[in-house]
């Protein structure tokens, strides 16, 4: 059914499709609205029989989906930002105890300084955590990706959790093809757990593991990922066969054949890099993107056959490890191995900044002009830091950077320069 719905209320309306048996969460913008609708279902009885259980934080949010899951629910939470930093803990329990909980995660800047704005700096802080991670590229993906992330982790035993760009895919409005309940019942069985704590049954979920059995334990982790690689594109070609359109795998190719250069991304800002490509193809410029679906687990296998036949890759992402550089791009490292591709990484849209297609347009004609610098920082004001790296070797008491830098592009004033 088509509606002109807000992608977060348009993943609630999935979610709850989904059959949750316990549902819990802590509000953070911007999942807010997903779960207060699914909280509005629960009290309504819309969604039944189903628990809604309010929590004091996030970590007692991921905390009850642990619970709730061993004991034999289906468990569903969402999340973003400093929320999934305060409940990490129990995030990698969740995965080290194999247990198929589906979380949302409305992608959000890490602060210092507090930012509420969209980057990847979230997920990629858990993306060794043992959880799949699905990135949406369109709130169409987002919902599509729920309804295969509860088949998928029913089936590997594996939390899932489902990535969407918060603010501009949470908040847009826009024409979604809602699923009927009939159509998400046919292709999700009810869940049958594994492994369930039941009092009549007593065994111990979690104990102590020593070494003489932690490394076995953590590679099955490993080799449940792996598992998870070749479920993944099955699910999608199955659920594709069920609802008559595409979504999900493990990769998503946009005009590749014949391209010399190819960008990588994930997220929403792949609708703009097509734009941008359309663009240049139309030009004669021959050049195509990679998305990536499926970030953990990452298949090196299937980037590194799109990539084959390509002169250079242009990764553009929406976070980087300080001190080295591009996360993404070093995992497209890993798969081209030791190819003689040029590479490029590029670092956009951290903390909510705009990623223009004009911007993006001038960056890909550098690249294809090899001018690019092996780490970039896309529309980047280098005069602004360079002077509070100035101020704090004048001035050992130089104050707070970020305020200092606030002053200097004239948003706030602070300090005594």
């Amino acid at each position: 059914m088509l509606d002109q719905i807000e992608g977060s209320r348009a993943v609630a309306g999935a979610v709850a499709a989904c059959r949750p048996e316990v549902i819990c969460a802590y509000p953070i913008s911007p999942q807010t609205h997903i779960v207060e609708d699914l909280s509005v279902a629960v009290k309504t009885g819309a969604l039944a029989p189903c628990e809604f259980i309010n929590v004091e934080s996030e970590f007692a949010a991921m905390s009850v989906s642990i619970g709730a899951s061993a004991a034999g629910a289906r468990a569903y939470t969402a999340t973003a930002s400093q929320g999934l930093l305060y409940m990490i803990e129990a995030v990698y329990n969740a995965a080290g105890l194999g247990l198929p909980i589906v979380m949302t995660l409305a992608n959000r800047a890490i602060g210092a300084p507090i930012n509420i704005w969209n980057d990847h700096s979230d997920a990629m802080a858990v993306r060794d955590s043992g959880w799949i991670q699905l990135h949406a590229a369109t709130n169409q993906d987002a919902v599509d990706l729920h309804i295969q992330a509860f088949r998928l982790a029913e089936e590997v035993s594996l939390p899932v959790m489902v990535c969407m760009d918060g603010y501009i895919l949470t908040h847009a409005v826009e024409r979604i093809d809602l699923p009927s309940q009939g159509e998400v019942d046919a292709f999700l069985p009810p869940f049958v757990p594994r492994q369930i704590l039941d009092p009549s049954e007593p065994v111990s979920i979690g104990a102590m593991v020593g070494p003489d059995a932690f490394a076995e334990v953590r590679y099955l982790a490993h080799a449940k990922q792996l598992l998870a690689l070749e479920r993944i594109p099955i699910v999608a070609s199955e659920f594709k066969e069920a609802f008559g359109r595409g979504s999900g795998g493990l990769v998503d190719p946009y005009k590749l054949d014949g391209a010399e250069t190819c960008v990588v991304a994930m997220g929403s800002v792949i609708g703009t890099i097509k734009d941008a490509i359309d663009e240049l193809s139309d030009r004669g410029i021959p050049i195509g993107l990679l998305g990536i679906t499926a970030f953990r687990p990452f298949s090196i296998e299937a980037v590194s056959a799109a990539l084959e036949g390509v002169e250079r890759v242009v990764v553009v992402e929406k976070a980087f490890a300080v001190g080295i550089g591009g996360i993404l791009s070093a995992d497209v490292a890993t798969a081209l191995g030791h190819r003689p591709i040029r590479r490029y990484g590029v670092v956009a849209g951290l903390g909510g900044r705009p990623i223009p297609k004009a911007s993006l347009i001038g960056l890909f004609e550098q690249a294809v002009a090899d001018e690019l610098e092996p780490l970039s920082f896309l529309d980047l004001e280098r005069s602004v830091v360079e002077r509070e790296l100035e101020r704090m070797r004048l001035d050992p008491r130089s104050g707070p950077a970020a305020e200092n830098m606030l002053a200097d592009i004239g948003i706030v004033r602070a300090g005594p320069f």
